[in-house]
């Protein structure tokens, strides 16, 4: 999952170099914690939230397959 949001959010920044996923791990829930430069934090998240909201889409659907819930933070 890590290396699925780094490889979404590598490819609409300015800064690849300053991308960083934190995961934390609860029962059912895994939380991302996803670290940019914050000259990007515009790009990542985009208007009206459509791009993280796509980001997490994709995250949910990768999910389903491990019966997990998942959560995207954008710090």
């Amino acid at each position: 999952m890590e290396a699925l949001v780094e490889t979404i959010v590598k490819a609409l920044v300015d800064h690849p170099e300053d991308v960083r996923i934190e995961k934390e791990e609860t029962n059912n829930l895994e939380i991302y914690k996803l670290h940019v430069h914050s000259n990007d934090t515009g790009k990542v998240i985009g208007k009206q939230g459509k791009v993280a909201r796509s980001i997490r889409t994709v995250m949910n659907a990768a999910a389903v397959q491990s019966n997990k819930r998942v959560q995207l933070e954008i710090l």
